[in-house]
Parts: structure tokens; sequence; C-alpha cells
């Protein structure tokens, strides 16, 4: 038995992803490249992956993957590049608004699929990470966190440089 049925997750994520797209689309050309916190501590913003487009890059990246259930074997489509997984990992470029909601709406397609033909037995299937263990059914809920956190910083980054 689930304790959530599909069509309510589906909502939730729909909802989500949602969320992330607007802030994705309302970001201003002149903010596309800048960084919505600074620390001089922080090793990601030395490197600068927190800039607008690389947190939605980021985003949608791990949203992809997590939705594989493992990390072997994932590759991401082109014209992106497998980074996000090892320690000092830069991006060859930064990617474009259409190419990241391009990248969005395969994602959204993919995540509809996967929650409509999840099975009991998939759901229960663990998944193994570098940082621990869960239930693929977790790790959907687990990413949908995710995507709603970075989705929250977008917003307010936009709302807080809104002219």
């Amino acid at each position: 038995m689930y304790i959530i049925d599909k069509e309510m997750l589906w909502q939730q994520f729909s909802t989500t992803i949602n969320s992330f797209d607007s802030a994705l689309r309302n970001c201003p050309d002149e903010l596309w490249e800048t960084q919505l916190w600074e620390d001089e501590l922080d090793q990601w913003v030395a490197k600068g992956f927190s800039k607008f487009w690389y947190l939605c890059y980021h985003t949608l990246f791990w949203l992809d993957l997590y939705l594989t259930g493992a990390e072997e074997g994932f590759t991401p489509p082109a014209p992106f590049d497998l980074v996000e997984m090892q320690d000092n990992e830069t991006l060859p470029r930064v990617y474009s608004r259409d190419e990241l909601l391009s990248y969005l709406e395969l994602c959204r397609n993919t995540c509809q699929q996967t929650i409509a033909d999840l099975t009991q037995e998939q759901a229960n299937q663990t998944c193994s990470f570098a940082w621990g263990n869960l239930p693929f059914a977790e790790l959907l809920l687990y990413v949908m966190r995710h995507v709603q956190e970075h989705a929250a910083q977008l917003h307010m980054f936009l709302e807080q440089n809104r002219r």
C-alpha cells in the first residue's frame, strides 16, 4: 500500500517544478551571471557556483540524476557535462536560459513518467550514494525538497533585486 498515492505525489512535484520554472524564466538577463550570495570562505562561491544560472543547472542536474536512482551510468543530456560529481570540477561554459529550460522540460517529463510508472517494488528499492542509502520513494521526496529549496533561493534573490 502507498502512503501517498502517485497522483498526490505528482501534484506536489509538479508544483515544485513549476516554482523552479518560474524563477528560471523570470530572471532578468542582467542577473543571469550574478552571484546569489557572497562568502569568501565558501569554496563554491570562489568557483562561481553561486551564480544564478549555475544554481539552476545544479538543481536540474541532481533532479535528473536522482530520478534515475543511481550515480552509476548516469550522464546528463547534451550539451550538459557530467560536472557536480567530483571536487574541483568546473563547467566549460555558461549555459543559456533556453538550454536550461529544455533540460527542465526533460526533467519534468521524466519525473511525471517515473511517478506514473512507480511500483511498490521500485519505491522500496534501496538507492546508494556516497552520503547514504535510502529507498527510492524517499529519494523522490528528498529531490523534491532539493528543487524547492533552490527555487526558494532563486525567488528570494529575484525579489531582492527587483527594480
